[in-house]
């Protein structure tokens, strides 16, 4: 029930942080950030947003955008959720799906050979 309740509360925080960067993080055209997934520590002190960026060129650049809005992040998100102590927000770059890509690639030049 315990981690049921703690998989509930990281979607809640992923939906809330995405909508969030949405409307705070000015990117260039075609530049794409998604928060993929939300790992909130036991104590409830910390959450590791990942996010993923397309193209990932850009993430460097993206990351210290997100860096410098974490503040304005955290306090939007504070007023969102109504539980307490709001974990403190720690974001991460997610290369789970350019790895992904580049997999899905490699097995369609095999499967045309």
């Amino acid at each position: 029930m315990a981690q049921e309740r703690a998989l509930k509360f990281d979607e809640l925080i992923k939906k809330e942080v995405g909508k969030i960067i949405f409307h705070l993080l000015d990117t260039r055209p075609g530049v794409l950030v998604t928060v993929t997934r939300v790992m909130t520590n036991s104590n409830l002190f910390t959450a590791e947003v990942f996010v993923s960026i397309y193209p990932s060129e850009k993430a460097p650049e993206v990351l210290k955008k997100l860096e410098r809005l974490i503040y304005e992040v955290q306090q939007l998100l504070n007023r969102k959720l109504k539980v307490r102590p709001v974990p403190k927000i720690i974001f991460k770059y997610d290369k789970n799906p350019e790895e992904a890509s580049k997999i899905e690639n490699i097995l369609k030049e095999i499967e045309e050979k």
